[in-house]
């Protein structure tokens, strides 16, 4: 019996030792992962609001951290946006729970929020609340530059925090004028 009592004290001991050592490798991994979710803050989508410098047919501009395009609108004043309803649907607010982080090329002193009239957050750079455009469907597409929709025209951001200025992309379809002239058809009910 003192035998038989050894052995399921030692399986009993061996048990608690390796649950312990497991769940200590367990703990490192997850409050790892934990500390980086919080450092970049992430969209309503779930994407990291970084905002990164790419090289694309317009020259260096601001993309998000998936490498989307981001815009400006010209009638927004300051950063209140002046984009709602059905043009935040073809022009996406990049939205922001926290703050959002300044990637590579992009300057941390330009990013800033603004509070959007439905109560949520929106990214800010050099003052512009910055959008993505709907049609733009892959990384490096800049096909939203320099239409003109719900009043007033749309253009990407240089890492100065500018517009630029140029002609947009039409990989994949070439829809960019039919987007266009769709939105503009949107923006005129606008």
């Amino acid at each position: 019996m003192s035998r038989r009592r050894s052995a399921v004290t030692l399986l009993a001991s061996t048990a608690v030792i390796s649950a312990l050592l497991l769940g200590a490798c367990g703990g490192d991994s997850n409050s790892n992962d934990s500390a980086s979710s919080t450092t970049r803050p992430e969209t309503k989508s779930g994407s990291s609001t970084t905002v990164d410098v790419a090289n694309t047919d317009l020259g260096d501009i601001l993309v998000d951290s998936q490498g989307r395009t981001l815009y400006l609108f010209l009638a927004d004043h300051g950063t209140t946006s002046e984009c709602s309803g059905e043009c935040a649907n073809d022009w996406p607010p990049v939205e922001v729970s926290g703050s959002p982080t300044a990637g590579n090329g992009a300057e941390a002193s330009m990013l800033g929020t603004t509070m959007r009239s439905d109560g949520k957050t929106q990214v800010t750079y050099n003052g512009h609340p910055v959008y993505r455009f709907e049609g733009d469907k892959q990384a490096g597409d800049t096909k939203g530059e320099g239409l003109v929709a719900f009043g007033a025209g749309w253009y990407a951001l240089s890492p100065s925090g500018d517009q630029v200025s140029g002609t947009g992309s039409s990989s994949g379809s070439g829809s960019s004028s039919g987007s266009g002239s769709s939105s503009s058809g949107s923006g005129s009910a606008y």
